[in-house]
């Protein structure tokens, strides 16, 4: 059952073919039998069972949606009231959210079974899944390698099987470059049009929830639950939600790629680029035309981010301060002892490393020569986009500039580590769309083929990448000893 796609599932919960409690345990037992991976922090079983049989009670009613009786897991930075929401760090490892995020109380109401909550880089800052405080996240395709970040936990456990599908959230890439990395589909929608409310932020203009499953189909599945206006959240955007699956299937004839020359230069690993180059020849068979763009902003993408993303996470980590929740150090002589010493003994390396950056872009005599300068970059790319996207209707490149790097390789060089981000991190500053989508191997690690879209267009990046996997098998591929 374990390989099964979200919408055969629902064909065998809805005809009785098994229940979603004989489902629901058998991705509790994988779980356990595949602990080594490290892709949950908290497993939910007893909750799950629950959910599991009110599920069933909705099936045998009738009263069921495709996700009802479906167990996915959530991303460890959406609050989930009850259960422990650590956000991969030590400063929240004692938090039970009061409430659950928007995102979650959407996957409830569809009737969704949560087997858990998925480990993370800590405050989702970084790019391999080492900087959570509950250790590393290991790719299924090689034990030794990482699965990206920070949305590892999610992409690993999706491509061993350990969830059906799973939440993640992408603030520089943090869906895609971990789906590239494990070869499963992943989906960063536009800004706004997934709630943030109830997702803890790391930089509040940037982050976006989004799907990450097996199938563009199942991406589409639970973008459906997952989009939406949210009162709740002031970033939310008032769009109506398209119906994603109705499009799925629409003739590809006349599809206009740009191929911009800043992905496709001096970086890019050369066995990604011909895996790329394969994948796009399938668009030109199904009907596809394809030019090359320039965008000449993009390279100031990774300077401009690493100013605007710190300043933010300086501005919303500062709430974590060992007064009113979190972490608290022990016997503090005062005021500014029990700052320093929750702060310094709560937030991990990476985190303070931002945090630190941050402020220092933000202070006083610096604001205008950094931060000020960098959000007039991020206009320029974003008119980059707006300029490419009124030329073709979609943009496709590299996610990442090569394949899953091994454990601790770059953990030492922050600045390598950025550079893992090259080619995700302006889609964020401009707010549009994006996807990974499986497209080959090199040395059998997966490389992800990037597609990007108009403000609002996921419909159609689903449509394209949906397309491109009915005549590849690359998304039904499974790692080695998880089949």
């Amino acid at each position: 059952m374990h390989n099964k796609t979200i919408a055969d599932l629902a064909k065998g919960l809805r005809s009785g073919e098994f229940s979603s409690v004989e489902l629901t345990q058998s991705f509790l037992d994988r779980i356990k039998q595949h602990s080594s991976l490290n892709s949950y922090i908290t497993v939910t079983e007893d909750l799950a069972l629950q959910e599991a049989m009110a599920a069933d009670g909705r099936l045998a009613k009738g009263d069921a949606e495709l996700l009802t009786g479906i167990p996915m897991a959530q991303k460890d930075i959406f609050c989930t009231q009850g259960v422990k929401t650590t956000c991969g760090s030590k400063m929240l490892d004692n938090f039970i959210a009061p409430y659950d995020a928007t995102v979650v109380e959407k996957f409830n109401n569809a009737g969704a079974v949560m087997l858990g909550k998925l480990n993370m880089d800590e405050f989702a800052m970084g790019s391999s899944n080492e900087t959570s405080y509950f250790g590393v996240v290991k790719n299924p395709w090689d034990t030794n390698t990482v699965p990206g970040g920070s949305s590892g936990g999610s992409a690993a456990a999706v491509a061993a099987r350990l969830a059906v599908c799973a939440t993640g959230t992408d603030t520089g890439g943090s869906i895609r470059q971990p789906a590239a990395l494990c070869g499963i589909t992943g989906l960063k929608p536009t800004y706004g049009r997934v709630s943030r409310y109830g997702m803890i932020a790391y930089a509040s203009s940037l982050d976006q929830g989004g799907p990450m499953a097996r199938s563009a189909e199942d991406a589409a599945i639970m973008l459906q639950t997952m989009a939406g206006f949210d009162e709740k959240d002031s970033t939310s955007v008032d769009q109506p939600v398209p119906d994603y699956l109705a499009g799925l299937n629409n003739d590809l004839e006349g599809l206009k790629i740009g191929l911009p020359k800043e992905f496709f230069g001096e970086g890019l690993n050369s066995d990604v680029a011909a895996i790329l180059d394969a994948a796009i020849n399938e668009y030109r068979k199904l009907g596809a035309e394809v030019k090359e763009i320039s965008m000449p902003n993009l390279k100031l993408a990774i300077p401009a981010y690493y100013v605007i993303a710190p300043a933010e996470c300086s501005a919303n980590l500062s709430r974590f301060d060992g007064v009113r929740y979190g972490y608290r150090c022990e016997n503090p002589a005062d005021l500014t002892d029990l700052y320093t010493r929750s702060r310094g003994e709560g937030f991990g390396k990476e985190v303070k490393r931002r945090i630190l950056m941050g402020t220092y872009a933000l202070s006083a005599g610096y604001y205008d020569a950094y931060y000020l300068k960098a959000q007039k970059v991020r206009r320029l790319i974003s008119e980059d986009f707006k300029n490419a996207l009124s030329e073709v209707d979609v943009i496709m490149g590299p996610v990442t500039p090569g394949t899953a790097f091994g454990i601790g390789e770059k953990i030492g060089n922050p600045i390598e580590m950025y550079l893992s981000d090259i080619y995700t991190i302006a889609i964020n500053l401009a707010g549009v769309p994006a996807m990974s989508v499986p497209a080959g191997f090199v040395d059998c690690k997966p490389v992800g083929l990037q597609i990007i879209g108009n403000y609002f267009a996921e419909d159609r990046l689903l449509n394209i990448a949906h397309r491109y996997q009915q005549v590849t098998d690359w998304h039904q591929q499974t790692p080695k000893g998880f089949e």
